[in-house]
């Protein structure tokens, strides 16, 4: 995904690199034994009240509350309780060390592994499973209530170095809104807020939600519809009655999910009235290090047995990246006397580069706040359709008037200040020098008015026909949401001495169903056969045409001339219907490469028959693409995709037509692609490719469907990683590709290995295809027809997340061993930031 104005990232990228609104009662600490040894998930609460928190895997602390609290009880499993007074409002740093207990009846709390057996939080908890779909919304056939959200990014740690650091000069100003976090104790600077306000609607019997947003309001940004839509992808929606909670595209196991006992350990603490109902009191914490998981505590009424109130963060040995904690609070309020509804969802995550305590980073905050339910009002079945490109620019410029009266809670008074902070900023040089330095690495784009150049990494290349090659390009860009864009590239090959180019144009004619009208030109040398399932895209190249770095040959290219013209609708949201017409002719661009047939077959009277050397080729053809969940940010000609896993079915129809402009080929194709990815909970995701197609009629090599294969060192989705280019040739074919990445579940059992947070993958690839005889018959290239009748296959094994971002795959042939010249093993690598 590629955002034109990600300014927190910037933000966050600024702060990496490089007062206080108090509570009543705030105290941090660590809580050690006599060998001053961390005491994880210790019990650490405000004597006489509920308000408590549980010590991390390092036994350290942080609590606070509004209220005045004068004494601090500790206790954990085999030490006598303690109690600490607090002289001040503040005390930070604290270190309290628990004595051994001299009998069991001085152990309060149990931290450890507990027993599954006559364990009455265990009791509780089978009572929530039992109870759990007889509660909140889903009492009711239909729903609808008002719902406010709150997102604010905050960079936190700031000290006075922090603040007196170069990079900030001229900037300083930023550092008077600096707050205290209620949830850590550290210090931070509200940098981005955005608000919004929605009327959501359900039905569960339909298994429907729609949210209508009203307002939408960002801190010093333009384009705010990218944005909410990012931050919508990024905080989604969760409830913590399932099984597993999706947080940061990582599968996370609820505490009360219902193999929750398998994972978590479960203390009964305390039983109480929260809001003048009596509820228990129940702890949680994981079993097992490293695993996706939460510590925490929640509140359950004692006769519904629904949640009142839960606190929960996810354990510090969790593998994941670039996120040091998330913290999550939920609310619940009765409506009726016993239907509990959720009325205040909170949740932060302090995005930092590694997860030591003192490292500084970004908070992002969400809270959401729902009120004024009502119940069974029902809506028709097409009033949940979703809109393809709806966008209302009322939204997002309502007055500040209107927010001050239709907010759920007002803002504090540094939060208010960061709208005018943030403006403030982007008018001081210093901070638009690095803002446009960090747009060009996250874009690949240089930006000046209404035009881009770039992107700035195709600009170098290497390939046998071409040598170096030298790339320069550029788009039209007036706003994210333009209605049209023109761009275009030209090149240069140092050793073929040529110049190539592409030109193309999009114009968006209707937005309500995203009617789109494109053409194009493009005169260039490729790689043909790089993927299996193709599109007619002008500006589209592969990867493989131009590599830096490749295993063997890669001089088998073609000089392509493409020209296209399209027609693209999108009727219902996520199905896109294409019609095109192309003309193309492919020639081979190297003297050790050939595209030849033969016009004319060899017979008795003519032994070496008509060969001709180029393809003409015009052709029609329709798509259709069916993208269930795909998430987009804009509202423009082109989109940016979310980078979140979704299913992807296409079907492609291709006619050629021969005659029309000289074609030399009468044929019909048929193309199918399907991808499916499957989350299985804690156990990591699957992915199954599934690619299908026959051409009907008799084409040369040029139209042929050639296996893909990778002759990088990188691993390039949907490529066989042992073949080679022009391997395996056919007319018919049909691939299955199936891989799991398990997230480190297997590394984080290997004690010695747990702490490196490697991610393990494995995966198979396997191929069947034929070639006709008639297609056999007319091939002059020399090049051997070589089609993988009895099934090609090769087998993977992978490490992931080494240093966080790079990736290494071994992979094996397990068929056509004997093949010569080919390889029967290969090492592949790629790099990426992934949560």
């Amino acid at each position: 995904m590629i955002m034109k104005k990600p300014l927190f990232f910037i933000l966050f990228f600024l702060f990496a690199a490089a007062n206080i609104l108090l509570a009543q009662t705030k105290v941090s600490g660590i809580v050690t034994d006599k060998a001053n040894q961390p005491i994880p998930y210790a019990n650490v609460v405000f004597k006489n009240s509920n308000i408590g928190i549980v010590t991390n895997e390092d036994g350290r602390f942080y609590i606070e509350s509004p209220q005045t609290y004068s004494t601090l009880v500790i206790s954990s499993v085999g030490f006598s309780e303690k109690e600490i007074a607090l002289d001040k409002a503040v005390n930070y740093n604290f270190k309290i060390q628990l004595n051994e207990a001299e009998t069991l009846k001085e152990v309060v709390v149990f931290t450890g592994k507990t027993s599954k057996k006559n364990n009455p939080a265990l009791d509780i908890l089978r009572k929530i499973w039992e109870r759990k779909r007889k509660n909140g919304l889903n009492l009711f056939a239909q729903y609808q209530m008002e719902k406010y959200e709150k997102v604010e990014f905050d960079m936190n740690t700031i000290d006075s170095a922090f603040m007196k650091n170069k990079i900030f000069k001229g900037m300083e100003f930023i550092f008077d809104k600096v707050d205290t976090s209620r949830i850590t104790g550290k210090t931070y600077l509200p940098i981005f807020i955005n608000e919004a306000l929605y009327d959501v609607y359900g039905d569960t019997k339909l298994k429907k939600i729609k949210e209508k947003i009203k307002a939408n309001k960002t801190s010093g940004f333009q384009g705010n519809q990218q944005i909410l839509a990012f931050v919508k992808d990024l905080y989604s929606e969760y409830n913590i009655y399932d099984n597993h909670l999706t947080f940061f595209d990582k599968s996370f196991t609820s505490p009360l999910s219902t193999t929750g006992i398998d994972v978590y350990n479960y203390i009964l603490r305390d039983s109480a009235y929260v809001d003048k109902k009596w509820c228990y009191n129940i702890v949680f914490y994981p079993r097992r290090k490293n695993e996706l998981t939460f510590k925490g505590d929640f509140w359950v009424n004692d006769s519904t047995f629904a949640i009142k109130k839960i606190n929960m963060a996810v354990t510090k040995s969790a593998n994941i990246n670039w996120i040091k904690d998330i913290y999550i609070e939920q609310e619940f309020d009765v409506m009726n006397d016993s239907v509990f509804l959720l009325t205040r969802d909170y949740m932060m995550s302090d995005f930092a580069l590694n997860k030591k305590e003192k490292s500084k980073g970004v908070y992002g905050k969400r809270t959401t706040f729902y009120r004024n339910h009502e119940f069974n009002k029902e809506k028709p079945l097409a009033f949940y359709k979703d809109e393809v490109n709806y966008i209302d620019n009322e939204v997002y410029n309502k007055s500040d008037e209107y927010w001050e009266e239709n907010r759920f809670e007002n803002l504090t008074k540094d939060e208010l200040g960061v709208y005018k902070m943030l403006d403030t900023l982007q008018t001081v040089k210093k901070f638009k020098q690095l803002y446009s330095l960090v747009s060009i690495l996250g874009s690949g784009y240089v930006e000046f008015k209404n035009f881009d150049y770039g992107p700035i990494f195709s600009s170098f290349g290497f390939n046998e026909v071409e040598g170096v090659r030298l790339r320069a390009g550029g788009r039209t860009y007036f706003g994210p949401n333009d209605p049209w864009r023109l761009q275009g590239f030209t090149a240069y090959g140092f050793d073929d001495n040529k110049f190539k180019y592409g030109v193309s144009g999009k114009w968006m004619v209707d937005k309500k169903n995203r009617i789109i009208l494109s053409g194009g030109n493009r005169r260039d040398i490729e790689q043909i056969g790089a993927s299996l399932t193709t599109t007619n895209d002008v500006m589209g190249r592969s990867f493989a045409s131009s590599a830096l770095f490749t295993t063997g040959s890669n001089g088998k290219l073609t000089n392509i001339n493409l020209t296209n013209l399209a027609f693209e609708m999108e009727p219902i949201k996520n199905l896109t219907f294409q019609t095109g017409l192309s003309y193309r002719t492919l020639q081979s661009a190297s003297s050790v490469f050939s595209l030849d047939y033969y016009t004319t077959l060899p017979s008795t009277t003519n032994p070496s028959g008509v060969v001709k050397s180029d393809v003409k080729q015009s052709e029609a053809n329709i798509q259709i693409e069916y993208t269930p969940n795909k998430k987009t940010i804009g509202f423009g000609v082109e989109r940016d995709i979310v980078d979140s896993p979704y299913t992807r079915f296409f079907v492609n129809y291709s006619h050629g037509f021969k005659g029309v402009l000289n074609s030399d080929f009468q044929y019909e194709k048929l193309q199918l692609f399907y991808k499916q990815p499957i989350i299985i909970g804690p156990l990591g995701r699957t992915n199954i490719i599934l690619e299908a197609g026959k051409t009907f009629g008799t084409i040369p090599l040029g139209l042929m469907s050639v296996i893909p294969g990778n002759q990088t060192y990188f691993s390039i989705e949907n490529t066989f990683s042992n073949l080679n280019f022009y391997e395996f040739v056919t007319d018919q074919y049909v691939t299955l590709q199936w891989n799991h990445n398990f997230n480190g579940r297997l590394f984080s059992r290997i004690p010695f290995m747990r702490k490196l947070n490697w991610r393990e993958i494995i995966g198979v690839k396997s191929v069947y295809g034929t070639i006709s005889d008639a297609n056999r018959a007319i091939n002059a290239s020399g090049l051997p027809y070589n089609a993988p009748e009895n099934i090609y296959w090769e087998y993977s094994a992978g490490i992931g997340n080494i240093f966080k971002v790079f990736r290494i795959d071994f992979a094996w042939r397990g068929s056509y061993l004997n093949t010569p010249d080919t390889q029967k093993f290969s090492v592949k690598g790629s790099f990426g930031f992934y949560f």
